[in-house]
């Protein structure tokens, strides 16, 4: 089934077996063989390896320098699947280049060119040698003269005796190149016997010459001369990319010649290159083109230096960087494969087919720069191509099929989809795609009719059918007809027009705050007869409900896809996609979701400055999580607290503008971190980041001290905290000294918890003027002491009495006591101020009297709280640090009558003209009650006011306010004896109109339609 006629490839049998068939490639190519020889083996043999893919198998067969090699029976030539195996070699009949050849119903292929040579080492053939005779210090060369060979050799000179060998050095080389013995100067210890040894580094054997003797002359020793190059490379050295090449340069001289190799344009060497000065060989490992150029050897001695030069040449054998590919292409169809490789010299291009150079005898088949044109294919241009790049450092092939087909038009691969689904409006595009080869002609039919195009149905280049802007009537079958000149095929497929799908909640942006639920709504219209399916995106990445930790909930119904989001959080904000899907169409809405919470934490916390008790910082502000952030709070930990503690700032409040602030009362010498928290009115978010440690400055503590008992000095200080203590065996250091004195007396207190320190002598006179300081120390050693202070000992009490002692009662409640002042300081005997004591009776004990202190030299006092009608016993006595002075002569006084206990009553009010009139009626007092002398009317525009207060003799008053504010007013009497009992506070409300009247009593609030006219409201409360 696979040919019909020369020109025709059948159709059906190219689609059942196009899956089954594979062109050639290579996947084993041969390698060049170097084979020593070795006369000892009876049956020597070797084997080039070839293998390929492709279906059906491949064939195989060689060529041997171009001509075909025919494995027979008894031949040494024998085939194991694509490999070579050559018996009984014989080196002068099979050295030379092989090439495989695989071939299978797609064409031949060519493998890359192999070579197999011999590799070998005869004997000396000269079996003794002259001796050589050379004056002391003269250059000699002993030449080696190595015997026939084939592959690499290495040599070694023996001297005198094996395994004594020549060691190379400054004077001595040995060239890998001719194997020739070189010897700069000659001295006595070098006479004896030299013998070469020849090293074949493919077979591993050796062979050595025949001796060759050294001996002096005696006829004298060889003077200076300059150096004379006898080891030289050549002028052009061609070298491989990739490739080590080794440079080799030696002289002759008295003294002995330094080697030293240099670039001819200057440029240093590279760290890869190896100058080995004492064996005089340059090697360059791993050549590039940047190593090309002019190399010299300069040999020097003090006689004078000579110098050679050669050129190292880059070459790089091609290598390939654009191949072509295999295709399968129509009859009359065209063909352009490119070739290209890189290699120096420039590679040149031929192209092979089926193994074969391909001549370009026509017109239509072209070769230029590696690139292979046939126009007008036909099927004999069928088979395997090879383009093969090469210059003359070798050869790379690359393979590619190239495929004709002649095909009638064929649907049952690719036939018209069965039913194409559009929306009202919408475009669809219907696929017209057969096999057919060439390519024919397509035509449609709608229903038993031929297509009408129009500018909105319209047949493509390609044969597919576009509709665009469907309407009902475009609904149908449709049949596409394919025509080539091997025949006609066609496929029907049938058009629905469904209505479209429109979302009918229109786009919104949302806004809540976190911890709320919120649904989002997605509401359409759509074609009953289509399924719909919603998929939710947040921020472009799909939702999969079930996961994010049950925060999303579908909630819409069979039209709807509307979905909850419960407890919502900060990261919940964003764009929210709700995409519809039918068969015919898909659409999508959006809403912007914004979350308003806490804000985030600031960043960037920076101490600015710090002091001893303060620090300044600075943050940036973090995001306000769309609610302006209103204040920050600063935190502040030690290794000493517990955890994170609120510090005073300054401000006290920091407002959300401010970046800065102050914070204060903080210890002393102590290692502190802070960290910031914004509040919003949602709430307070997260704290920032710690900032870095900063140590508060070290202070001093201040002593203060006087008073105790007499003979005593008390010197006292606020205790430091635990924390600020900075190790164990904490304690105090306590000096002082009489004031004006040099020297200092001291005394340690070890109680870290100490806040005094008492020193007691009896030379000590009272009020005796002292300087004192206190500092620290612990385990570690002393602290600073704090400044110098100025205290006092202990005093003695004051020794008078005050005289001219008065009291005389103020009202019910108080009582006023004068008295005559003391000196200020008399012997010692300070008055820091009085105290007055009040008894209930002139027998009462002293303990049981009130006492009130005054201070300094006040001379009266007013002593409240006291019962009316009551009489009371007053003494004064003068106090100091010491204690208490002797009374003064006791006085008695008797407190007035109290004020009326009876409120006024029946308050009436109205109102004129911007006025308020109050009347009330007269408040009589009781028998144990002092009289009434006037009323005080106290009045306030609001509750949290302070009143305004207004006296009278009389029961009524008149009040010039602004009719438009609520007032409260109380009535209070008053008499010799104090306030009496107030009123009822009276409400008079806002006043729109002109007049209004209103009353209160003691019962009840008033009602507003029995007491006011113009339906105004006189509140009372209580």
């Amino acid at each position: 089934c696979f040919k019909l006629s020369k020109e025709l490839v059948v159709v059906s049998c190219l689609s059942s077996t196009e899956s089954l068939l594979q062109s050639l490639a290579f996947t084993k190519q041969p390698g060049s063989i170097v084979f020593p020889v070795d006369s000892q083996e009876s049956n020597r043999e070797v084997m080039f390896s070839c293998e390929a893919q492709g279906s059906p198998p491949p064939l195989y067969r060689w060529k041997l320098n171009g001509t075909a090699i025919t494995p027979k029976s008894g031949s040494h030539y024998s085939l194991s699947g694509g490999n070579l195996r050559i018996s009984h070699l014989n080196k002068d009949q099979d050295a030379g280049t092989y090439q495989c050849l695989a071939s299978n119903s797609f064409g031949t292929i060519v493998s890359r060119e192999a070579s197999l040579t011999f590799a070998y080492l005869e004997n000396f053939k000269t079996h003794r040698r002259s001796s050589v005779s050379v004056r002391e210090g003269q250059g000699v060369v002993l030449l080696c003269g190595p015997p026939s060979h084939s592959g690499d050799l290495t040599f070694t000179w023996i001297f005198n005796e094996y395994p004594s060998f020549v060691k190379q050095d400054t004077r001595r080389f040995i060239s890998q190149e001719t194997g020739n013995l070189y010897i700069a100067k000659v001295e006595p210890s070098d006479v004896g016997n030299y013998t070469c040894v020849v090293t074949n580094t493919v077979t591993k054997t050796r062979v050595q010459g025949p001796p060759a003797p050294l001996v002096l002359r005696s006829d004298g020793i060889m003077g200076e001369y300059e150096p004379k190059i006898e080891v030289q490379f050549p002028e052009i050295v061609h070298v491989a990319k990739g490739s080590t090449v080794k440079l080799e340069c030696f002289a002759l001289g008295n003294p002995v010649p330094s080697i030293n190799w240099r670039r001819g344009d200057g440029i240093p060497f590279s760290r890869k290159v190896d100058v080995r000065k004492a064996s005089g060989v340059l090697e360059i490992p791993y050549f590039q083109q940047e190593d090309a150029g002019t190399y010299e050897c300069v040999a020097e001695n003090s006689r004078g230096k000579n110098t050679v030069k050669g050129k190292l040449s880059f070459y790089a054998p091609p290598h390939l960087i654009e191949k072509p590919q295999g295709v399968q292409k129509a009859i009359d169809d065209s063909l352009v494969w490119e070739c290209k490789a890189t290699g120096k010299p420039k590679p040149s291009y031929r192209w092979m087919k089926n193994g074969e150079n391909l001549e370009p005898l026509e017109e239509r088949v072209q070769v230029a720069n590696g690139a292979l044109s046939i126009s007008r294919l036909t099927l004999s241009d069928i088979g395997m191509y090879q383009c093969v790049a090469g210059n003359k450092h070798g050869e790379v092939y690359s393979n590619a099929e190239l495929r004709v087909i002649a095909v009638a038009p064929d649907f049952s691969q690719n036939q018209l989809r069965s039913h194409s689904m559009v929306k009202e409006g919408g475009d669809v595009l219907i696929e017209c795609q057969p096999k057919m080869s060439p390519w024919g002609v397509i035509s449609w039919r709608k229903g038993s009719e031929a297509l009408r195009e129009s500018n909105r149905v319209s047949i493509l280049d390609n044969g597919n059918l576009r509709i665009q802007n469907a309407t009902k009537a475009d609904a149908g079958l449709y049949t596409c007809v394919a025509r080539n000149q091997f025949g006609v095929a066609s496929s029907s497929g049938t058009v629905m027009v469904k209505e479209p799908t429109v979302i009918t909640t229109p786009p919104s942006t949302l806004d809540v705050t976190v911890g709320e639920s919120i649904v989002l709504p997605c509401q359409v219209n759509h074609d009953p007869s289509l399924e719909l399916k919603f998929t939710w995106f947040f921020n472009e990445q799909l939702i999969h409900f079930g996961n994010h930790g049950g925060y999303f909930e579908k909630v819409g119904g069979h039209s709807a896809g509307d979905i909850m989001i419960r407890n919502i959080q900060l990261r919940h904000a964003g764009k929210y996609t709700c995409a519809v899907q039918t068969k015919v169409d898909s659409i999508s809405i959006a809403a912007d979701l914004v979350v308003r919470g806490p804000p985030g934490p600031p960043t960037s916390i920076h101490v600015e400055e710090i002091s001893d008790t303060t620090a300044s910082l600075s943050w940036r502000p973090g995001p306000d999580n769309h609610s302006p952030i209103t204040t920050y709070t600063i935190q502040a930990r030690t290794p000493f607290s517990l955890g994170w503690q609120a510090v005073t700032t300054v401000p006290e409040v920091v407002g959300g503008r401010r970046l800065t602030a102050t914070v204060i009362d903080l210890s002393p010498w102590v290692e502190y971190e802070f960290r910031v928290l914004a509040s919003n009115a949602v709430g307070t978010g997260e704290p920032s980041r710690p900032s870095k440690q900063a140590r508060t400055k070290e202070t001093s503590i201040p002593a203060c001290g006087g008073g105790g008992s007499r003979s005593e000095l008390v010197i006292t200080w606020e205790p430091v905290p635990e924390e600020l203590q900075n190790g164990p065996g904490f304690g105090y250091v306590v000096a002082f000294r009489p004031y004006g004195a040099t020297g200092w007396m001291q005394a340690a207190v070890p109680l870290p918890e100490a806040s005094r320190y008492v020193f007691k002598n009896e030379s000590i006179q009272p009020f005796s003027q002292f300087q004192a300081k206190v500092g620290v120390y612990n385990n570690e050693g002393e602290g600073p002491f704090g400044e110098v202070v100025t205290v006092y000992s202990a005093e003695e009490e004051p020794g008078r009495a005050p005289t001219r002692t008065r009291a005389r009662s103020l009202s019910a409640y108080d009582i006023e006591v004068s008295w005559k002042a003391l000196p200020w300081n008399t012997s010692r005997r300070r008055v820091l101020g009085y105290e007055v004591s009040r008894y209930w009776e002139k027998t009462a004990p002293e303990e049981a009297a009130s006492v009130q202190r005054t201070v300094g030299n006040q001379t009266s006092a007013i002593i409240r709280g006291v019962k009316g009608s009551s009489t009371y016993y007053v003494s004064v006595r003068a106090y100091n640090t010491a204690g208490v002075g002797p009374p003064s002569a006791t006085v008695n006084v008797t407190t007035k009558k109290p004020p009326p206990s009876q409120p006024p009553v029946k308050v009436m009010w109205n109102t004129s003209d911007s006025k308020i009139i109050l009347n009330w009626e007269q408040v009589k007092a009781l028998e144990n009650e002092s009289e009434v002398t006037g009323y005080r009317v106290l009045y306030k525009c609001n509750r949290h006011s302070r009143p305004t207060v207004m006296e009278t003799n009389t029961t009524s008053v008149e009040l010039s306010l602004p009719m438009d504010e609520e007032y409260f007013i109380q009535i209070k009497p008053f008499g010799e004896g104090g306030e009496g009992s107030s009123s009822r506070q009276i409400t008079i409300p806002r006043i729109a109109g002109p007049n209004a009247i209103g009353s209160a009593t003691k019962v009840s609030t008033l009602s507003a339609l029995s007491t006011i006219a113009l339906s105004f409201t006189a509140r009372t409360s209580l």
